[in-house]
């Protein structure tokens, strides 16, 4: 798999591993025609090997294929964590298969035959969605860079505020005085970007959430 890079504002690249030519060929000129960026792949180990996790997009799997399978290539992907979103193409006969793919977090699967719009439909969801666990990443990171920003003092204030005590409380459980608590108080405010104490409680708790 390729060196992650800081690609996220690139255009979103539509990935299509599938070991059929025609049916590649025609996922290219379809997509291409209305212009997607694409990036074709006759298997799996192709792919692996020139994924950028960091490039925004989702992919179109084949889910029946010789040697590494599209399911087993939905596993690989997740055990790094990959958030791009998987449209699986699948056979009359493949539908058990594609309901295990869904279990383990498969965007969405298409029989074949399918009519392109319908496939079209699915791939610009799947580019919302990932557009949008993109942009919930990237403000948790930089909740957890200014995060890193606070001394150790006033990590403890933050904890304090966002559980609702007052800065008569803080100071008496900290043992400093209401007026060095306030000084306090107002780096946390600034250096965390929160606009109120219900903002930096929201924060807080998307930190919680995020671990």
């Amino acid at each position: 798999m390729a060196e992650p890079s800081d690609n996220n504002h690139a255009p979103p690249t539509i990935y299509v591993v599938d070991d059929d030519d025609g049916m590649r060929r025609a996922l290219n000129l379809l997509l291409s025609t209305i212009g997607y960026k694409t990036a074709v792949f006759a298997d799996p180990a192709e792919f692996l090997r020139q994924f950028n996790p960091n490039t925004p997009g989702c992919l179109v799997l084949d889910i029946r294929m010789p040697g590494m399978s599209g399911l087993e290539l939905q596993q690989r992907l997740n055990r790094t964590g990959s958030m791009l979103p998987v449209i699986f193409i699948t056979g009359h006969g493949d539908v058990p298969m594609a309901v295990q793919a869904m279990k383990e977090g498969a965007f969405e699967f298409i029989q074949k035959p399918f009519r392109d719009q319908d496939l079209l439909d699915r791939i610009n969801h799947a580019l919302q969605q990932d557009a949008e666990n993109r942009s919930t990443v990237a403000r948790r990171a930089e909740v957890l860079r200014r995060l890193e920003t606070l001394t150790p003092r006033e990590r403890q204030v933050m904890d304090l505020v966002v559980e609702g005590a007052a800065n008569k409380v803080i100071a008496i459980d900290l043992g400093l005085s209401e007026r060095t608590v306030e000084i306090h108080r107002a780096k946390v405010m600034e250096k965390m970007g929160a606009r109120s104490v219900a903002h930096l409680v929201k924060l807080h708790m998307n930190l919680t959430n995020a671990t």
